[in-house]
């Protein structure tokens, strides 16, 4: 598919698509949580830089992200990302072909700092303007050296989403169930508080889990439609097992295991489920908690059985640039519009 831009300066028409038999550089850049990236990509696949300055040190003290914190060092930030972005890639501005950003979901804070700042570099280099949603963005962090093709189910776990997709084409995909409460890495960050762990929690609880017993406490599962998720009685069964410990007796490699196995087999079921239901041979993960282990070992199992499994690399997992370049050259749920603003929940 290709889609014809205009530069925002003068009537020329530039196109970006996978239909075309020229090189397309694109620089994107990304704030829309606590990460402040900049991504210089090839043809939507080939990476020529991924700069991301990560705010985790500064918000460890907050136990969570502070989104008034998290905007101010995005806009500190910013220019010196995207300008070490285009000199690692070896490049001028001059010779991108468009320049990309994450239009939301997110903090609204944070995401005026990159929409702004690309919406900027559109008109000072007379350049197209591409605007990502950040959620397709993760899915097409799958293609980034890579040479995965549609069609194939995604299954997208991150700290504030939680959806199964059908990957039609490019450009074509549909949601076939998300959670109906609490987002898997919400419910891991929460399950990690609950049993005294530090912020990030999700990565923490992850690391611990490998040395507890998986089977010591079996947590129920939501019973929820085939495709939807529900995570917050979960969260809730483990907050009852805490409180029958006092704090220094607490088992928290074993806790912390049981949830993990709980929570790693109601994701592999569903996915298992919608891909059979298709008739689709190849999965993906995609999003945040793709990086967790425990998921990404029982995801891979699945080639076993004859399926073809995908994940991104872990650098492209967390939130970067380089996916959001990706998501403009595929055209992939995006915008042309410099009157576009920014949004905080999905659309």
């Amino acid at each position: 598919m290709i889609k014809k831009f205009k530069k925002p300066l003068t009537d020329e028409v530039v196109e970006i698509g996978t239909g075309l038999y020229r090189d397309q550089i694109i620089l994107a850049t990304e704030t829309s949580c606590d990460e402040t990236a900049a991504a210089v990509v090839l043809n939507g696949r080939t990476v020529l830089s991924n700069i991301v300055a990560s705010q985790i040190d500064i918000h460890k003290q907050y136990g969570g992200v502070v989104p008034e914190v998290a905007a101010r060092e995005h806009l500190e930030t910013i220019n010196f990302v995207v300008e070490e972005a285009i000199n690692k890639a070896g490049i001028k501005p001059q010779e991108l072909t468009a320049f990309a950003a994450t239009v939301g979901p997110g903090l609204v804070g944070a995401l005026l700092v990159v929409l702004n700042a690309a919406k900027t570099l559109s008109l000072v280099y007379n350049k197209p303007f591409v605007g990502v949603n950040h959620l397709n963005a993760h899915v097409c962090a799958n293609y980034l050296e890579s040479d995965l093709e549609p069609p194939f189910i995604c299954l997208l776990i991150s700290g504030g989403h939680t959806q199964l997709i059908k990957i039609n084409s490019y450009d074509n995909q549909e949601l076939l169930g998300e959670t109906l409460d609490d987002a898997v890495g919400e419910a891991y960050d929460k399950v990690a508080r609950l049993i005294g762990l530090p912020y990030p929690g999700g990565a923490n609880l992850d690391k611990i889990a490998k040395n507890g017993d998986k089977y010591r406490f079996k947590f129920t599962q939501a019973k929820v439609n085939e495709y939807d998720f529900s995570f917050s009685g979960l969260k809730t069964a483990v907050l009852r097992v805490t409180q029958g410990f006092k704090a220094e007796e607490m088992p928290v490699e074993d806790i912390a295991a049981s949830f993990q196995e709980t929570v790693s087999e109601i994701l592999l079921k569903k996915a298992l489920k919608a891909a059979q239901d298709s008739g689709i041979t190849s999965l993906a993960l995609a999003g945040g908690v793709a990086a967790n282990s425990e998921i990404r070992r029982k995801i891979y199992l699945l080639e076993e059985k004859g399926y073809k499994i995908a994940a991104p690399q872990l650098k492209y997992c967390t939130d970067n640039a380089a996916m959001i370049a990706s998501s403009a050259y595929f055209l992939s749920n995006i915008t042309d519009s410099l009157d576009v603003e920014v949004f905080s929940r999905v659309r």
